[in-house]
């Protein structure tokens, strides 16, 4: 017997997001049909509220209004309310973003939009305080009741920006892309660069992973020391700051402050999984020990809070957690008080509290530290007379005791749905790990994952499906599920040679040019043409917190062009490329993912592969270099993938350097097929 007073149709839903507000007094429904059509037949305004489970202004919204039955009574008596988790339905998301973008200039979560009972926007923004939601509500029904003529109107123009804004021309103006194009638009890029304490000028600060990838990469490759500096300082700072968990491990989804310091503490899987790539490319480039200790501390931190038994990563956790008072507070699972670690640490707190800065540098509010680190462990071994070896072993207990005094606190919800596209980010996160740790659990894990997407959410019918929950698999997926899949299968199949996970993802790439290309404008939508019809399809163009799915399906195609020797693949890259190249040069830190791919074409581009019995071990000593510009294949048997063709010799194993179709003689020793290598532009 339920003890709530009201319960609304989202009973019925999975998401986590949609089930907190299945007892709101608000009559919500899920995105569906049912709902679509009551609009029409009622001829009531579509009011469409947007968000995600660890989202904590949603929560505070929540609180405010929808629990509230005064503004549900307004609510349901002029509108169709519709709830939306934005992670289960990014199209719905972007379509209604823009939307609010046009007529405010702005964006974010609660993303809230009133639309005619056909779907088309009139009206939105983000956080409303309950006085001001009411009197916009009760004014937009009086509009609609009194002139509805324009209020169409509006709706009609409206939505014609929207279906303009991403939709890409086909540039046919194709010169080459050269090596001065990626420096100048490092050079514009640098405006925005803080070289003092890293990541972008001001606040808040968001750990963009592709923006420091593709940095590291540009840094290495034309010899940069000053964008490389840029990237250690951003990266170490991440890393000690207290938007990285210092005593759980993993990253929050950003910092409010330049100094990296305050996080807004949800822990979302697409930031970590990314992270651990980055990461640990980092320190195959510069073998800085602390990169390795934030990857092995960030997957540690997956595998106890978002990992299923069954292979899959689950999508987040809250940000909000119940405090001391028995209230829901931001962060309150994380914080500390001063006499509160006195207590813990007894004499070892003033160590604790200059490692961790339990002073100015670390103070919060309401008396709380968030911590952070300033100094390296050299620097604080030195200051305090202590053996760095010593410093670390105590740094490992503080970490154990604090563990176990937070878990006495109240835990921060967790989204247990699993998403296909970030599943396929933390598995590239951990083939990443695998390829430069060789570490073989991590190479367990990201089969076991590569596995689950394949018997779960791959379909007979050859499509993705986005979302997994309680061995259920739904929802079509979209254009991100297809590219992030893609790019970890190319990634699974480099470490391992598995063919299965190659021809797995030329199969999806086909299945992506036939359900999402648009051969007139050379790029892709972001749902499939067996989608039902929203106001308008979207194209992702814009690298983001993840990059937009068109540049990671450009940058597949690139590499599969090479090893299925197609044309096609090759050219269709490089088109979409020259679409966006203006936008491109602009504004680097938006497009770092296509900034890559213009590495791709601009400098020499290998294809190595290796063939024979001990393939194995000398990829793991090529895998110690930091290579940037190139893709591996291998074999230990004749191979009927086109770029291993030929390859295979019984007596030996060699390593095949090639370039622009042309190979070198073959080698089996590593460090001469090394020399045949030019990584700088």
């Amino acid at each position: 017997m339920s003890n709530h007073k009201f319960t609304n149709s989202l009973i019925k839903e999975t998401s986590p997001y949609l089930l907190q507000h299945a007892h709101n007094p608000v009559n919500w429904y899920a995105w569906n049909n049912e709902a679509l059509a009551l609009a029409k037949k009622e001829n009531k305004l579509l009011l469409i509220s947007i968000g995600y489970s660890s989202c904590h202004w949603c929560h505070v919204m929540e609180l405010q209004s929808f629990e509230d039955e005064e503004v549900a009574t307004v609510m349901n008596l002029s509108f169709i309310n519709i709830k939306v988790d934005r992670e289960e339905r990014p199209d719905i998301d972007q379509v209604y973003m823009n939307a609010v973008q046009l007529m405010t200039g702005r964006g974010g979560w609660p993303l809230n939009c009133i639309a005619l009972p056909d779907g088309r926007p009139i009206w939105g923004g983000t956080y409303f305080p309950k006085e001001n939601w009411i009197k916009a509500l009760e004014q937009l029904s009086n509009m609609y009741n009194e002139k509805p003529e324009e209020v169409i109107d509006y709706a009609v123009k409206l939505t014609a920006g929207i279906k303009n804004t991403d939709l890409i021309p086909l540039n046919t103006n194709q010169k080459e892309f050269s090596v001065s194009q990626l420096h100048s638009a490092v050079q514009e890029w640098k405006q925005n660069m803080d070289f003092d304490l890293g990541g972008r000028k001001g606040a808040p600060k968001f750990p963009m992973p592709n923006n420091y990838s593709f940095l590291l990469r540009y840094a290495i490759q034309a010899n940069n020391s000053e964008i490389l500096e840029y990237v250690n300082t951003s990266l170490t700072n991440m890393a000690y700051g207290g938007i990285y968990d210092q005593i759980g491990g993993g990253f929050s989804r950003y910092a409010v402050d330049k100094k990296w310091h305050v996080p807004h503490f949800e822990k979302m899987l697409y930031d970590n999984g990314q992270l651990v790539s980055l990461y640990s490319e980092a320190y195959q480039a510069t073998k800085n020990e602390l990169y390795k200790k934030t990857v092995y501390e960030t997957i540690q931190f997956i595998e106890n809070e978002l990992t299923a038994e069954d292979g899959a990563f689950y999508s987040s956790l809250d940000a909000d957690s119940i405090n001391t008072k028995g209230t829901l507070e931001e962060g309150a699972f994380y914080v500390w008080t001063k006499d509160e670690l006195k207590t813990i640490l007894n004499d070892d707190f003033e160590l604790f509290s200059q490692y961790y800065n339990i002073n100015y540098y670390g103070y919060w509010e309401h008396d709380n530290y968030v911590l952070i680190r300033k100094k390296s462990d050299k620097e604080i071994s030195e200051t305090y007379s202590i053996s760095t070896l010593e410093l670390e072993t105590k740094v490992e207990t503080w970490k154990k005791i604090l563990l176990k005094e937070r878990s006495k606190k109240e835990r921060p919800r967790l989204d247990d749905k699993s998403l296909t596209s970030w599943n396929a980010l933390m598995l590239k996160g951990y083939v990443d790990a695998y390829r430069v740790f060789n570490e073989p659990h991590f190479l367990e894990v990201a089969i076991k994952n590569a596995t689950f997407i394949y018997t779960k959410q791959l379909q007979e019918s050859g499509n993705l499906n986005h979302s997994y929950k309680n061995g259920s698999s739904t929802i079509n997926g979209f254009l991100e599920d297809y590219a992030t899949v893609i790019d970890a299968y190319i990634s699974l199949y480099e470490v391992t040679s598995n063919e299965l996970w190659l021809t797995t993802a030329k199969k999806l790439t086909d299945y992506s040019l036939d359900h999402f290309f648009d051969e007139k404008r050379k790029m892709f939508y972001f749902t499939s043409d067996e989608d039902a019809d929203l106001i308008t399809r979207k194209m992702e163009i814009e690298d983001n917190v993840i990059p937009a799915s068109n540049s990671i399906m450009a940058i597949n195609m690139f590499k599969l062009s090479h090893y299925y020797s197609n044309s096609y693949f090759l050219k269709t890259s490089e088109q979409m490329l020259h679409n966006i190249e203006d936008k491109v040069l602009k504004y680097g830190s938006g497009y770092s993912n296509w900034l890559q791919l213009m590495c791709n074409f601009a400098g020499s581009f290998y294809e190595i592969a290796l063939s024979g019995k001990d393939f194995k071990n000398k990829l793991i000593e090529l895998n110690n270099n930091y290579i940037p510009n190139k893709l591996i294949a291998a074999s230990t048997k004749k191979s009927a993938i086109p770029l291993m063709e030929g390859r295979f010799n019984e007596l030996e194993t060699l390593i095949y350097i090639c370039v622009d179709g042309a190979c070198q003689l073959p080698e089996n020793n590593v460090n001469s097929a090394l020399k045949q290598l030019k990584i700088h532009f």
